[in-house]
């Protein structure tokens, strides 16, 4: 079907950014500190993605010091200084508070002078010698041509990359991806009984001494838990009496499928009560705690990796390899390979990772000039995304991209023609370290 019309509104900008998550956050500000008309287009009525829609907490990863990271942790934590500080095999959790880190995200946009245009999704990009030259957006008020001179790709998806045509990669061979989840949050627990689990490798135990992971897996091979729910993670919040939970699990889904997202919605919000009865019923210290919140959006781990001029490979995470050309230096986090076809990790358990360098190619798609990834979507395999593509990772590549952008559009070049060392020189001065 052949469809045409004329779009009358249009808007002009130096670098289009699309999706508020953290990556697409850090990539806008980074952007706009240097100098540029930033616009930020977020298909949702506020930013921060998973780390607010999503409920998703505790923020996990890390990179070497003097990234946005540090910044966004230090004003999402100001109003917790007494938090009681939680590391784990998972390393730190950096607690959030989804609600109010929806004001703060907003304000720091704000506050850098980025344009956030909130409820308008990308519907479709116009290319031409191999350039974006327009992202047409679903607007309330109809169709708008956003016009600029680069582009950044941060919806987790890849969506923009792939209306651009690019090379992409989905899950592992056999195309499957990690499951969905969706987190939610719990009150009303009792502290002075109630345990508290970063995973299926936390040896903690029940009063009984029977290992609350082993547990976990007998309730799920019983029907007490749902299908491969084999572990109900729980972790510490702010405040005293809750418990984040990260359980709900549905394995076979495709993320980019509309159709696969409402299965997946209509299962896990029948799952949250299921796990909530099951940790009244089981678990000392749970026996009344009942439900606070829940993710507004459905989790979803892996879906599109946008193939670049570089892939971060498996030797890369596991062996800590460094490049020359790195725009992320010291990403760490665990190879955590959330089972695509079963509960539990596809491994056994999660594996350890060495901290490891992100080369600029990673962030580079092939076949178009003017447009760059940043987040869970950039150029990487299966197990090497399992580690990059949580929130401290994310943020780092978001604002390499900002920073390259930027520089790119002041040197009148493409982000490809830009040296790496043009960009690291940059980073550098804005105090990230890189060596």
């Amino acid at each position: 079907m052949l469809y045409s019309k004329l779009i009358e509104t249009i808007k002009h900008t130096q670098v289009a950014v699309i999706g508020g998550g953290p990556a697409g956050i850090c990539a806008a500000v980074s952007a706009a500190r240097m100098g540029m008309k930033v616009v930020l287009i977020e298909r949702y009525g506020a930013v921060g993605g998973n780390l607010t829609l999503g409920n998703v907490s505790p923020i996990l990863g890390k990179t070497s010091e003097g990234t946005m990271y540090d910044e966004i942790i230090c004003k999402l934590s100001e109003k917790h200084t007494d938090e009681e500080k939680v590391e784990t095999r998972n390393g730190k959790e950096i607690h959030i508070d989804s609600e109010e880190a929806k004001g703060i995200l907003i304000k720091f946009l704000h506050d850098n002078n980025v344009e956030v245009m909130l409820q308008c999704t990308i519907a479709d990009v116009i290319v031409k010698d191999n350039k974006i030259t327009t992202a047409v957006v679903t607007t309330h008020s109809g169709l708008m041509a956003v016009y600029a001179d680069r582009f950044i790709d941060a919806t987790g998806d890849g969506t923009v990359a792939y209306m651009a045509g690019c090379e992409y990669k989905i899950g592992r061979e056999d195309k499957l991806t990690q499951p969905v989840t969706l987190e939610f949050t719990i009150n009303n627990v009792d502290e002075s009984r109630a345990i508290m689990c970063y995973g299926g490798s936390d040896p903690v135990t029940l009063p009984d001494g029977k290992k609350y992971s082993v547990f976990c897996k007998e309730c799920e091979a019983n029907g007490i838990l749902p299908k491969n729910v084999s572990i109900v993670r729980l972790h510490k919040t702010f405040y005293k009496g809750e418990r984040n939970v990260n359980a709900t699990q549905m394995n076979c889904i495709n993320g980019l499928l509309s159709e696969d997202i409402y299965k997946a919605e209509v299962e896990l919000r029948n799952q949250i009560e299921i796990i909530i009865d099951f940790l009244r019923r089981y678990i000392p210290g749970y026996e009344n705690c009942m439900l606070k919140t829940s993710a507004s959006t459905l989790g979803v781990r892996e879906t599109r990796r946008i193939v670049g001029d570089y892939v971060i490979n498996d030797e890369d995470v596991e062996k800590g390899k460094h490049y020359d050309d790195a725009v992320v230096h010291n990403a760490w986090f665990l190879i955590d390979i959330h089972n695509p076809s079963g509960g539990g990790q596809a491994e056994g358990h999660s594996k350890m990772a060495q901290p490891y360098d992100i080369p600029y190619g990673a962030l580079l798609p092939k076949g178009v000039e003017n447009l760059m990834t940043a987040g869970r979507c950039i150029s990487g395999t299966h197990r090497a995304h399992a580690s990059y593509r949580v929130m401290a990772i994310c943020m780092a590549t978001g604002e390499a991209a900002g920073t390259a952008a930027a520089l790119s559009i002041k040197e009148e070049i493409t982000p490809r023609e830009l040296s790496a060392e043009a960009v690291r020189k940059a980073l550098s001065q804005k105090g990230v370290k890189l060596n």
